[in-house]
């Protein structure tokens, strides 16, 4: 299996590319499977000892290659409102991104080529609170030239699966 880098996977920009073998990438599905899957169970079906899948899975946390954690529908629990915020910026975008990335409510912040220099995922409780984070939060973040709302009416498909593809 190729190389893969981690630096798309957790933001971090790092440069670094660790390897993730055909033997990683199948504990990773198996995670992504089940996420509370046992380490016994998951070395049964890849070929590998308790122990051994245990320091594969923590060298993988600790790379940054992937991170477990519980995913929870927005909706179910108090944030109604989404949307993806397209961003221009005048002037570097480390700032804004670094400012965007420290919002809880921004919970994807990603730089990009064409239309926006950033696009932000936010999760807000309503159409108030998804106010006060564009106008008064992200508007006001120096270098900010323009913003473009696209509030989402439904989620179809949200889906973490693409890790081993």
């Amino acid at each position: 299996m190729a190389s893969r880098s981690a630096d798309s996977r957790n933001g971090t920009g790092s440069g670094s590319s660790p390897t993730i073998d055909a033997v990683s990438l199948a504990i990773i599905e198996q995670l992504q499977e089940d996420g509370r899957r046992p380490y016994a169970a998951i070395g049964k079906a890849v070929g590998l000892s308790e122990a051994a899948v245990r320091q594969r899975v923590q060298k993988l946390l600790d790379q940054g290659v992937m991170q477990i954690v519980a995913v929870t529908d927005p909706l179910t629990v108090g944030l109604r409102r989404q949307a993806m915020v397209g961003i221009t910026v005048e002037g570097d975008l480390d700032p804004v991104a670094d400012a965007l990335t420290a919002m809880a409510e921004c919970e994807y912040v990603v730089m990009t080529a064409g239309s926006f220099d950033l696009m932000v995922e936010i999760v807000c409780e309503d159409d108030d609170h998804l106010l006060e984070v564009i106008n008064k939060r992200i508007r006001a973040l120096p270098g900010v030239r323009s913003t473009q709302s696209f509030v989402y009416l439904k989620l179809k498909k949200q889906t973490y699966m693409w890790g081993t593809r």
